[in-house]
């Protein structure tokens, strides 16, 4: 068996995507993407392991069956948990599905979901439970909501503090894995 210690980030960038081609960069949930990989870069006690760097980089114009989907599948088997960027901006895609799909159904991945649109734990909040305007985000991403009942999920927004906070959790990793559900930071 594989040695389990990245962490997968799923996002949405519109396809066909390469990372050279300057509207890549421009995409938002890829723009958040770079950041988690600014602050492993800026700082060694960020807890960021980057599965994407554990093979090497193919082109989206390369073949989705013979190429992308097992590239995809091998940085997943490789990983602990998923790290989902979902934004206004989030749309499915194929690679996207897959992800998830493959992660959650297929390896039994926690996901740890990240939402840009807000920056503290009690902006995701109402009466202490998740916002409808949260839940409403599931819907950009259908494999997403019907899977996420299956494997423990952690809903955080855009803050370094609550991600490091996140990251570090044993409990949401593939061996140290909490009950599923969907669970939150209060503050």
């Amino acid at each position: 068996m594989s040695y389990r210690n990245g962490n997968y980030c799923a996002f949405y960038v519109a396809e066909p995507f390469q990372e050279g081609n300057l509207d890549a960069h421009g995409a938002k949930d890829f723009v958040y993407y770079n950041m988690l990989r600014m602050w492993e870069g800026k700082d060694d006690t960020f807890p960021f392991i980057d599965s994407h760097d554990k093979t090497y980089n193919v082109r989206d114009g390369s073949d989705w069956e013979k190429t992308l989907k097992p590239r995809l599948h091998q940085r997943l088997r490789h990983s602990k948990n998923i790290v989902l960027f979902l934004s206004s901006q989030t749309k499915s895609s194929r690679a996207l599905a897959e992800e998830i799909d493959y992660g959650i159904n297929d390896r039994g991945l926690p996901v740890i979901i990240i939402y840009p649109d807000y920056d503290t734990a009690q902006s995701l909040l109402e009466n202490n439970n998740l916002k409808q305007s949260i839940k409403d985000l599931w819907e950009k991403l259908p494999v997403l909501r019907d899977s996420m009942s299956s494997v423990p999920t952690l809903h955080v927004p855009l803050n370094k503090d609550l991600i490091t906070r996140a990251l570090n959790d044993e409990g949401f990793t593939v061996n140290g894995k909490v009950d599923s559900g969907a669970y939150r930071y209060t503050s």
